[in-house]
């Protein structure tokens, strides 16, 4: 196996030396999903994501693939319809990555939303859905909804339901000249028609000319023409919560709609919604976001008594919005736009992560304007995504345990990784694997030396933050393990000891961009 430098060596000449069919500036879900659909109709394609694959929009959101039941009340129905349909698909294809979760829904006297437009609602939901949810929603009793969730707020609780969505990691991988960490720097023309790109490379430095036929910008919020709505989130202990599955709230300041998720021993709280200005490399949460948050959750499960020192983390992104005049952020459609200047620089904006194939399905038709795509049959419809090609999960789980010996990290494997469990079990059984990250999670140091040398994964950003969600989940972000795991990615990566201290520091400035709270 060739060291991870070596192969991102290689990758960096094939940049310099190829003339590609399609060159992807962006690898967060749709960039990605453009390369992969690209490669898979036969076009030589490279990949370009100026930070780590997922580390914008994609890994701040609250990694749902959901089919849009909130979208129902603005009209967007025909997103609704699409959006069901890929979840569908994508429960079937990357069944590792993509699980179906529950929602409780309470109902309060006084709602904005009553009990007969909720089970109105989520009936028209099963029916978009063809009738091919996980299972239909049921409609809840006062007692039902306790019974479910105990710790609610009781006073005013009428009734409620349940229905079906799913939940997602932000593991992602391109079938194509991917690199991380490269930038393209500058647009590079032939008499007035886009040839590709100059790209840099923030890890050496070094820059070269990436030649294309077609450059397609998938940089979501980075695109200067489109509108940004801030959506933060807060972990807070789930134990204080209480929750034992997901709900849907309503939030008792503005009356939107609001989640609480289970993620391990934290519940997730989000999201917020307003325009913002600030640039996508700089966005925060801010106080009046995380005070929003807690009062949402505090109104819901007031035994909690949540205030900010119970934050273990909080964090913002950006959705890529392309609304009309007088629309506000939540009204506003999360559908896609393709457009292609007068150059033949294709730009991708808007959109959301459940919908990603059908955005790179739209982008390539574009694409065939300058680059026949080989014939044969759309294959991201029916091919499983890489480590997704088993039919249970439990029997995989099973499978992994007679080889592990551990149920508990045989079913984390095979929920993490599919059918390539047994790539991640090698490296945990080299010396030092087995050992724990840090003391407050259960990923061993065979899991980050796996992304290390399979996922090129290159700075503690992405293994804390991205390969693993430790940085999310402690309320140091990860820096007490930080220096440790420095110590053990550096001979796979060729780092001496200077070079230690400069990853060390800059997951510092990283986790200080992503997690500081804004006045």
């Amino acid at each position: 196996m060739k060291r991870p430098t070596v192969l991102r060596d290689d990758r960096w000449t094939a940049l310099g030396e190829r003339s590609f069919d399609l060159l992807v500036i962006g690898g967060g879900i749709t960039g990605c999903g453009i390369a992969r659909a690209a490669a898979l109709r036969g076009l030589g394609v490279a990949l370009l994501e100026k930070d780590d694959f997922a580390s914008g929009t994609s890994s701040r959101s609250s990694r749902l693939v959901h089919g849009g039941v909130r979208y129902l009340e603005h009209g967007h129905l025909h997103l609704v319809f699409e959006s069901s349909a890929e979840r569908r698909r994508l429960l079937r294809l990357a069944p590792h990555l993509v699980r179906p979760l529950e929602f409780t829904w309470p109902v309060y006297r006084g709602a904005r939303i009553p009990r007969w437009k909720l089970g109105a609602a989520l009936t028209l939901y099963d029916v978009l859905a063809l009738f091919r949810n996980v299972r239909r929603h049921q409609r809840l009793s006062r007692d039902g909804v306790l019974g479910r969730e105990p710790t609610l707020r009781q006073e005013g609780l009428l009734g409620g339901a349940t229905y079906f969505d799913a939940s997602t990691s932000d593991a992602l991988e391109a079938g194509a000249v991917a690199l991380n960490h490269v930038a393209a720097t500058e647009i590079v023309r032939d008499a007035g028609r886009v040839t590709g790109v100059t790209a840099t490379d923030a890890l050496t430095g070094r820059s070269t000319r990436v030649r294309a036929s077609v450059v397609v910008r998938a940089v979501g919020p980075w695109t200067a023409e489109i509108r940004g709505s801030k959506g933060a989130h807060i972990a807070v202990p789930r134990e204080r919560v209480g929750n034992r599955n997901a709900l849907t709230l309503i939030s008792p300041t503005d009356g939107r709609v609001l989640f609480a998720l289970p993620a391990g021993e934290q519940a997730m709280i989000g999201t917020t919604d307003t325009y913002t200005s600030a640039s996508p490399d700089e966005v925060r949460a801010s106080n009046d976001d995380v005070r929003y948050l807690l009062d949402a959750a505090n109104t819901f499960f007031p035994r909690a008594a949540l205030t900010a020192r119970d934050v273990v983390s909080a964090w913002a992104g950006i959705r890529p919005l392309v609304p009309s005049a007088g629309e506000t952020p939540g009204s506003a459609s999360r559908e896609h736009a393709v457009s292609t200047d007068d150059a033949g620089l294709v730009t991708i904006t808007g959109g959301k992560l459940t919908t990603y194939r059908v955005m790179a399905n739209d982008v390539l038709s574009a694409v065939a304007r300058r680059v026949p795509l080989g014939e044969g049959a759309d294959l991201t419809r029916t091919l499983a995504l890489p480590g997704g090609d088993f039919s249970s999960l439990a029997d995989l789980s099973t499978d992994a345990q007679r080889t592990i010996g551990d149920a508990a990290l045989a079913a984390w494997l095979a929920g993490r990784y599919g059918t390539r469990w047994s790539s991640v079990w090698e490296e945990i059984g080299k010396p030092g694997g087995a050992e724990p990250v840090s003391e407050c999670t259960r990923e061993p140091m065979g899991e980050l030396t796996y992304a290390v040398r399979y996922e090129l994964a290159s700075t503690l950003g992405d293994l804390l933050m991205r390969r693993t969600q430790i940085a999310f989940e402690t309320r140091d972000h990860g820096a007490a393990a930080a220096e440790r795991v420095a110590e053990v990615v550096a001979p796979i990566l060729g780092w001496d000891r200077d070079h230690r201290r400069r990853a060390l520091d800059e997951y510092a400035r990283e986790v200080e961009r992503t997690f500081a709270v804004s006045a």
